[in-house]
């Protein structure tokens, strides 16, 4: 399926946080940690490989605003999270949730702080 030149370009339905009651799990139990933008909320999945989801409150901005900053994230967690954790070989839920200043940072300053934050909780797990 070709979308805007791109194929197979999407974060795959099964690798996705997308129920209500997983989300409400991952917020109430999962670890937080948190980076200069975002909140980052983790737990062991309860399927056998890992999932990543995002909350990305409005905070009284444009939807446009708001959608590019969902893209730039899920991309982020496509490419660069879920695809670490597949090499790690671990099943795990990261749910991300920006903060009001993150609607203010590019693509590469949120590429670096979620990349820095695997790599710390990498090193500690």
């Amino acid at each position: 399926m070709e979308n805007g030149g791109r194929v197979g370009e999407k974060l795959p339905r099964d690798a996705r946080v997308r129920q209500r009651a997983d989300i409400g799990t991952l917020l109430k139990r999962g670890k937080r940690e948190r980076t200069s933008h975002l909140d980052v909320f983790f737990a062991p999945s309860p399927v056998l490989h890992s999932r990543f989801g995002l909350v990305v409150p409005k905070h009284g901005r444009r939807i446009v605003d708001r959608n590019l900053l969902k893209r730039r994230l899920r991309e982020i967690g496509r490419k660069r999270i879920l695809g670490r954790l597949d090499e790690m070989g671990v099943a795990v839920d990261v749910l991300v949730r920006a903060r009001r200043d993150a609607y203010g940072v590019g693509f590469g300053e949120l590429e670096r702080e979620l990349v820095e934050w695997l790599e710390a909780w990498a090193g500690r797990a």
